[in-house]
């Protein structure tokens, strides 16, 4: 990232946790501020304090992502000011109850922020960065991306659709000079566990990181130019290997004939 020209960063979810700590990192290493969440009082409180920390310009922009109109008001900023330079799209919805357990329309409502929102802002960026040669999109994805058979699936699906984005970002935009990261959080200490239906209290100390070292980890992945950054994993060749076997499906991934164990005799009568 310091590679990048500063300039204005948008943060959804910017309240409280990880989006509050992103915003204020970012101020410190230069950056003006347009800050999005549900909460107007919490949003003008964190604004304060960072302003008055850092010296930086920070707005704020008091929209749920999950209702159209506000979802098109964040649009609109992201497509019309210029000084726009890095998109932190970490506003998300969380569920912890297994799917059976869980209410459809809260899964819904889940997936319109998750899936639907991140996809709209992503396409609200990208083509002024695209434009200006210059951008960083940082998309807040889960393990749960990568172990949807954990905790809720439909959350863990959601999840894993913005791994996926991610990695067809980067392949169409990184020639551009567009720089494009997915963080892969585990457990983390913030309040969205108990929004979601969680208790932290319920995890083993040695699973749950502090927000703080969260998205330090991630800035540093940023930095160094990490595509998936996944704060408590200790040995990147672990995910080199993952990807690995991933790239090795591609070539038979689609032939004109079935694979030979699929050729089977027919049963006899």
């Amino acid at each position: 990232m310091t590679n990048f020209p500063r300039g204005t960063a948008l943060v959804t979810g910017a309240s409280s946790g990880i989006g509050a700590l992103y915003a204020d990192k970012l101020a410190r290493r230069g950056y003006d501020l347009i800050l999005v969440a549900r909460s107007q009082d919490s949003l003008t409180r964190v604004a304060k304090e960072i302003a008055q920390a850092t010296g930086r310009t920070v707005k704020t922009v008091r929209a749920d992502l999950g209702q159209r109109n506000d979802l098109l008001k964040v649009e609109r900023i992201l497509r019309s000011d210029p000084t726009i330079t890095i998109l932190v799209n970490n506003a998300g919805v969380g569920a912890v109850e297994p799917l059976l357990m869980s209410d459809v329309e809260a899964m819904e409502r889940m997936i319109a922020v998750n899936v639907t929102a991140l996809t709209r802002l992503v396409y609200a960026v990208a083509p002024s960065f695209v434009a200006r040669e210059h951008g960083t999109i940082v998309n807040m994805a889960s393990a749960l991306g990568i172990a949807p058979e954990i905790l809720n699936g439909v959350y863990g699906a959601t999840k894993a659709f913005v791994i996926a984005l991610t990695l067809s970002l980067q392949k169409e935009l990184a020639e551009k000079n567009i720089r494009i990261q997915a963080v892969l959080p585990g457990a983390v200490e913030t309040p969205f566990w108990e929004a979601s239906g969680g208790s932290l209290d319920r995890l083993p100390d040695q699973i749950v990181m502090k927000a703080e070292d969260a998205v330090d980890a991630a800035l540093a992945g940023l930095d160094m130019g990490e595509l998936m950054t996944l704060p408590s994993l200790p040995n990147i060749d672990d995910w080199d290997a993952y990807e690995a076997a991933r790239q090795k499906l591609m070539p038979n991934r689609s032939r004109n004939v079935p694979a030979p164990r699929y050729r089977t005799p027919a049963l006899a009568s």
